[in-house]
């Protein structure tokens, strides 16, 4: 059965069928040459890409270099614009079979690249190599504990092309998305930046906010945690509760919500104890800021302490608080010279000091933060969008 030549998704002035070619037939291979990770300077004279910068920090197309050397050219192979790089040994077979154009001249190519030179466009069979190829490549692969590719291995991948008008037209149109996605990037991590930065001065009280009147609050109170938070350990309940995930991205959130699958058993799940929708959950063994919010009613192991207010409180105001590098930093400190392994104590969360502004101040604090909050997951819900519009994308405009 003949195979059909044409991709799903395609701009309208465009007909007819792709050509196939052996990669081989339309490219020459040639190998980078060994820049070591102390060959790195910051200041270097010459930009420079080693292989691993490929899984870390570069996508289909190579515009920013991040390293550079001060290695001598002559020892170097230097890239031409429209090179295709990609690594020459791996972890995995999946993680080899990665590829990027580099859009610049006289960029230092380190050991353990493959560069395919081509007349073809290399954003396009950047994008088409990295995705709808990246299966047949991480075929061609060999090794166990260590991946190698070679260029003998990769002139035999079988491609199907479009005239060069059309591949310029795909090219710059998925590179259009990228532009997007790492403008949404950007934005999103400036956002984060700048909480992070607001959160130090509000916790520091550089930053104090005044009552709707104009007046000073009063002064901020300190207090251990026992004495704002109290451990719950309530298993009054019919296992007819959803199980509670705790994780550091999502809080406390129902398992099936994120896929997160731990088998249990009914007579496990009747030592569990019930999470409140407003409660605390210490999470973590090794503390990383781990105290998390739970906006759900549930129920989670009894290795977990759940933490609920004594007093009144606003509880968006600490939850912004418990992820402070400052109270990382005490409980850290206070936790030092435990075995690894021993989840963190009731105790060891009551010996810190909370601080307790007025509940007004709490209030006014918690908004302007979760509104910062609202911005960043807008941003990120966006972000989200875009990257499944192009992953859609290259699943149908090539062959």
């Amino acid at each position: 059965m003949k195979m059909n030549r044409m991709p799903k998704l395609r701009f309208k002035e465009y007909s007819g069928e792709w050509e196939e070619h052996e990669l081989g037939d339309i490219a020459k291979f040639s190998k980078g040459k060994g820049i070591a990770k102390f060959d790195i300077h910051e200041d270097g004279a010459i930009e420079c890409i080693r292989y691993g910068e490929l899984y870390t920090h570069y996508n289909e197309t190579i515009n920013n270099i991040v390293s550079r050397t001060n290695l001598n050219s002559k020892e170097l192979v230097l890239s031409q614009y429209n090179d295709i790089i990609i690594p020459a040994s791996g972890e995995s077979q999946i993680d080899i079979a990665t590829a990027s154009c580099v859009l610049k001249d006289g960029v230092a190519l380190g050991g353990d690249l493959n560069i395919i030179k081509t007349k073809q466009n290399g954003v396009f069979l950047s994008y088409y190599l990295n995705n709808k190829k990246k299966l047949d490549i991480a075929k061609l692969a060999q090794g166990i504990s260590v991946v190698h590719l070679y260029s003998s291995q990769l002139r035999t991948l079988t491609l199907n092309l479009p005239n060069d008008d059309e591949q310029q037209k795909i090219a710059s149109f998925l590179s259009a998305v990228d532009s997007k996605i790492d403008r949404l990037t950007r934005k999103k991590e400036l956002l984060e930046q700048y909480k992070k930065g607001v959160m130090q001065k509000i916790f520091s009280q550089e930053l104090r906010f005044k009552a709707d009147d104009g007046s000073e609050f009063s002064e901020w109170e300190e207090k251990n945690g026992n004495l704002l938070f109290e451990s719950i350990s309530n298993k009054d309940h019919n296992s007819d509760l959803p199980i509670l995930a705790i994780t550091q991205e999502h809080g406390a959130i129902p398992r099936d919500m994120i896929d997160y699958q731990v088998s249990v058993t009914d007579k496990s799940v009747e030592t569990y104890k019930i999470v409140e929708i407003g409660d605390f959950v210490i999470s973590l063994r090794s503390f990383q800021g781990g105290i998390e919010y739970s906006n759900y009613k549930g129920i989670c192991s009894p290795a977990y302490v759940i933490l609920r207010k004594r007093i009144e409180l606003n509880n968006q105001f600490y939850k912004h608080y418990f992820k402070t590098e400052k109270y990382i930093k005490l409980m850290n400190k206070n936790i030092e010279g435990i075995r690894d392994g021993k989840m963190i104590s009731y105790k060891q969360f009551s010996d810190i000091l909370l601080p307790l502004p007025s509940h007004e101040e709490q209030t006014k604090i918690a908004n302007f933060l979760s509104a910062i909050d609202t911005k960043i997951d807008l941003v990120a819900k966006q972000l989200d969008e875009v990257k499944n519009f192009k992953k859609g994308l290259l699943q149908q405009m090539f062959v």
